[in-house]
């Protein structure tokens, strides 16, 4: 996708780039934004290192790896300490 078009965006979508959009520049920002950056391409293509149990690569964050599950547990306790505030 050229940085010219961009596909029509979901009202998450939209609220999500707005928030983004009116973080003032700060270092806490920066990190942010990495961090959003690695864990959508970690997302969208897992590709853990690590096999499954079974000996099959982990081709999905739908599948029961242990990098998902890891994964999946620190982002629900971040979540939840961010929801506790």
């Amino acid at each position: 996708m050229s940085g010219d078009t961009l596909l029509p965006l979901s009202p998450e979508e939209q609220k999500l780039l707005l928030a983004l959009r009116e973080i003032p520049p700060s270092r806490l920002r920066d990190l942010m934004t990495t961090l959003i950056g690695e864990l959508v391409d970690f997302v969208a293509e897992p590709s853990c290192a690590d096999e499954q149990a079974d000996g099959s690569p982990c081709p999905a964050s739908d599948v029961s790896c242990d990098e998902c599950r890891k994964l999946t547990a620190i982002l629900e306790g971040l979540r939840g300490r961010l929801q506790a505030s």
